[in-house]
């Protein structure tokens, strides 16, 4: 699918390129970097185009003219964007919506004190992070600054009058505390057969067609596997929901976010879900190790891109009795991933095949779906 902004965006580096040519193109750029591992490559999953659920938006209002859209290649200027063809079509047709909420937003001054004085100010810049829920549209704004009386009866009137968004949050920094500002009914998602209630500003998979895909990869490689299962950097269970599904199996899922296993435990109880349990753990720090992993069949992870080092490295030292049969590995990083397989199949595993989903349609970047087994 064509864009007018391809030549300028930093989102779509390879839009230029005719469909086949791409699916050749990524295809073979991914087996090269790939091309030191002795293995067999699977079937290539591509994700089309209007599927992307979330994505994150930079904005700027000056002169009394909002900029909304994502960044040139390699600058920090907005492209001011009106629609972008890997955004679902619900996403697509509110973001005029969303550009009204900001220009209303930005235009309410408030007072900021320096020294003794007190200055007039009001919200210039900062990001938007969207996400097409099931039921609706999910928007966290972030910005450095207040949201005072008059910021809130905007957000919340405006948000009243627009059917598909149905939250609204703020805060001032990334790691900044989200303040609820609008909740007409809490958005949810599907994996599996649950319906999964997400935090707002969580990370999802960037699409429901690539998280199917990842899931099914998973599932085959597991190959009807039943037993104690670890998922590990579980997020918000995306594996873990399917795993349990098959009640002979007993799901460990293991993540560092208080915030994303909050919601996770109370959509486990909601569901009645008997057989997942959960633990937090920071396993870049302390990796689970042999008395941990002891009676583990199968182990699956999907790391954040710096990869899994330190625990790929306690699984590979384990005693080969004990160690699990089967690694799943998911990764958005092929470079991370050379090094974690280097450190497995030196601990005894062998690499039987890898799978590309082709989550980041268009850009550099790959995901991948990898099965290692105990030789």
């Amino acid at each position: 699918m064509s864009c007018e902004y391809s030549q300028i965006c930093g989102g779509c580096s390879f839009r230029d390129k005719e469909e086949k040519e791409y699916r050749i193109f990524k295809e073979e750029k991914f087996k090269k970097i790939l091309s030191s591992l002795d293995t067999k490559f699977g079937s290539s999953i591509f994700i089309p185009d209007n599927t992307r659920r979330r994505a994150s938006l930079t904005f700027s209002y000056q002169k009394g003219k909002l900029s909304l859209g994502f960044n040139e290649k390699r600058s920090s200027v907005i492209v001011d964007i009106k629609k972008c063809p890997l955004l679902t079509p619900r996403l697509n047709s509110n973001l005029e919506n969303i550009r009204q909420i900001l220009e209303e937003l930005c235009q309410v001054h408030y007072q900021v004190k320096k020294g003794r004085k007190y200055f007039e100010a009001s919200v210039s810049s900062g990001d938007v992070f969207i996400c097409d829920a099931l039921n609706g549209i999910d928007i966290v704004l972030e910005y450095n600054g207040p949201v005072d009386l008059g910021h809130r009866l905007i957000l919340f009137e405006l948000g009243q009058k627009m059917p598909d968004i149905i939250r609204i949050s703020q805060r001032n920094s990334p790691q900044g505390i989200l303040q609820p500002i609008l909740e007409k009914s809490k958005p949810y998602i599907k994996i599996g057969p649950y319906n999964i209630q997400i935090p707002a500003g969580t990370f999802l998979q960037p699409s429901t067609e690539g998280e199917r895909a990842l899931i099914s990869t998973v599932l085959k490689y597991l190959n009807g596997y039943e037993g104690k299962i670890a998922d590990l950097f579980c997020g918000v269970g995306t594996f873990s929901y399917v795993l349990a599904v098959n009640i002979k199996n007993k799901v460990l899922a293991v993540d560092s976010s208080p915030e994303l296993l909050k919601g996770f435990r109370e959509t486990i109880n909601h569901n009645m879900i008997p057989n997942i349990n959960i633990m937090e753990r920071n396993l870049f720090k302390y990796p689970l190790d042999e008395n941990d992993l002891q009676g583990f069949g199968a182990v699956v992870y999907d790391p954040p891109r710096a990869g899994a080092a330190a625990q790929v490295k306690k699984i590979a030292s384990m005693a080969r009795e004990i160690k699990p049969n089967k690694i799943i590995a998911v990764s958005c990083n092929p470079q991370t991933f050379l090094s974690d397989a280097s450190q497995l199949l030196q601990g005894g595993y062998e690499l039987n095949e890898v799978t590309m989903v082709d989550q980041f349609t268009y850009s550099e970047h790959s995901e991948l779906v990898a099965l290692f087994t105990k030789k």
